[in-house]
């Protein structure tokens, strides 16, 4: 009976064992995988305008990692990245963004490239604001008419914009006038098209959608309208947990020179025009000169 005793032991132990492995493998091969993912939080305009649809493909290509994009509103995306939850950040709001890297959740911000917010609206132009240079002064005049405006309302660089604009004008919009979609830039558009409706967008966004709405861009080339997107990574040191090398392999790409020239011609076939410019190695006050 010892003997048999001894032999079911010995069995138990070699099985045991052998799931042991089994686990250490599983556990080896779920870390592997999830090293291989980059979680990307970024703005709905990299998306909305398929500038990602190109670059997000060729980095999976050139590196092996896997990229998964969360694309909502910048000041989303930036406090996604501030809480962990993300291991790069591409968005466009720059006062908020050096509010994270001062507090230190964010780390490395390189400017990526740039285009410019338009004012848009139907072309009867109700409150006739096409002739304004200033973007503040159109919002005014279309708070002044009371003329339809979809807001997008949900913190969002394009939103933080167009709160600045607002203050400029000495102006706090309410009113049935004043829509809030709690939308992205592209549904915020569909919105202002099917309502007739002004709204506040990015260039890109809008090129890249202008086919299916019925607005046209009123007010441009505003110096306040300058829209300028930057990569930084999630903080390693704050949060252990998060992908560290792929997060910077992912910001660095947006800064090399493939990606710098892929996002230098993207939408010149299409529509005439670049949708974005690149700004790798810049500085701020460089950009829109």
């Amino acid at each position: 009976m010892g003997e048999d005793w001894r032999k079911s032991a010995r069995k138990r132990f070699v099985v045991g064992l052998a799931a042991l492995g089994i686990l250490q493998i599983a556990l080896i091969c779920s870390v592997q995988a999830a090293s291989q993912n980059v979680i990307l939080a970024t703005t709905t305009s990299t998306q909305d305008s398929g500038l990602l649809d190109v670059l997000v493909p060729l980095f999976e290509k050139r590196t092996g990692y896997a990229v998964k994009t969360i694309s909502i509103g910048t000041g989303q995306a930036l406090a996604l990245g501030g809480r962990g939850e993300a291991d790069v950040v591409l968005v466009h709001a720059p006062e908020a963004e050096k509010r994270y890297v001062a507090e230190g959740t964010l780390v490395n911000r390189r400017l990526v490239m740039h285009n410019d917010f338009v004012v848009v609206g139907p072309k009867e132009d109700p409150a006739q604001i096409g002739s304004r240079k200033k973007a503040s002064d159109a919002l005014r005049r279309i708070a002044e008419t009371k003329a339809a405006f979809v807001s997008r309302g949900d913190n969002s660089g394009t939103h933080q914009l167009e709160q600045r604009l607002w203050k400029e004008g000495e102006l706090n919009p309410s009113g049935d006038w004043y829509l809030q979609s709690g939308q992205g830039m592209g549904q915020t558009l569909a919105i202002a098209s099917e309502k007739r409706a002004y709204t506040l967008t990015d260039r890109g966004t809008y090129l890249a959608l202008k086919r299916r709405l019925t607005l046209n861009i009123l007010v441009e080339r505003d110096k306040s309208l300058l829209n300028i997107y930057s990569v930084m990574e999630v903080s390693p040191a704050r949060f252990p947990k998060v992908n560290a090398a792929g997060g910077k392999a992912f910001a660095d790409f947006m800064v090399s020179p493939a990606a710098q020239e892929m996002i230098k011609s993207f939408g010149i076939e299409k529509f005439g025009e670049p949708l974005f410019y690149p700004d790798a190695g810049k500085h701020e006050e460089e950009i829109g000169r």
